[in-house]
């Protein structure tokens, strides 16, 4: 008996809902969504993202897997379909325009849970005056130059995925230091593919730029949102790249 995929399965034949999305998850997996090697998100996650049932999704991976395209191992569900490996990317300092302290340097980082900048709670999608976990970051030289500032709004999408920054929101008093270098990792961690979008541009009257770094997941589902101020002589750029979910 030849076994046949949801890609090869006839449009006009009659399918029942899982088949379907199976159907659309093979083609994220295809289109590289989802690149080869890389765990797919939970089927909580899943299903919101369809409007499906978790049921429906587990029915969906489950012919996905006898396809041949999916496997499961104690690390969860992963693409297997044929492609260059996703490899490790280097770890990214959190936030943008982080920088190791130098000696007799100010370095001071923050969080706080409160309502984000307007601009911010735009962008994730927050409705106005909601609180959320705000980052606030400070660094400047001994000497008092290359000073720079940054601000970061965290979406409810990355507190409710990302345990370890939902952690924070007990301490964020605003009053003890409070350093999150690694939440690119925890987000990756966690499953989320990070697309980083970033817009440099220089401000008027000033030898400063400000850098506006946005992040979304695999899903377009916004997770961060950061302002950084800081000394420079550049023209205005953007520039974005993608990081695959940990695996």
């Amino acid at each position: 008996m030849v076994r046949t995929t949801p890609h090869d399965r006839p449009l006009t034949e009659a399918r029942p809902l899982y088949w379907r999305i199976a159907t659309q998850l093979l083609g994220e997996l295809r289109d590289g969504t989802i690149p080869p090697g890389e765990r797919l998100p939970a089927e909580r996650q899943l299903a919101g993202h369809f409007g499906v049932s978790r049921e429906t999704v587990r029915q969906a991976l489950e012919v996905l897997r006898h396809s041949g395209l999916v496997t499961t191992d104690r690390r969860g569900s992963h693409a297997t379909l044929s492609g260059p490996p996703v490899e490790t990317p280097s770890t990214l300092a959190f936030p943008v325009g982080a920088r190791s302290t130098a000696p007799g340097a100010v370095d001071r980082a923050t969080v706080t849970w409160e309502a984000p900048p307007p601009e911010h709670a735009e962008a994730l999608g927050l409705a106005p005056h909601r609180p959320t976990l705000v980052h606030r970051y400070e660094s400047a030289g001994a000497d008092g130059q290359g000073r720079r500032t940054a601000v970061t709004s965290f979406s409810a999408v990355a507190l409710a995925e990302v345990a370890e920054l939902a952690r924070c929101r007990d301490r964020a008093d605003g009053t003890g230091s409070a350093q999150l270098r690694r939440a690119y990792d925890w987000m990756r961690q966690a499953g989320l593919a990070l697309h980083h979008r970033d817009t440099i541009t220089r401000l008027p009257a000033a030898s400063s730029v400000r850098v506006t770094r946005r992040v979304h997941d695999q899903y377009a589902r916004p997770l961060e949102i950061t302002d950084l101020v800081m000394d420079a002589q550049q023209d205005a750029l953007v520039y974005e790249f993608t990081l695959p979910a940990a695996v």
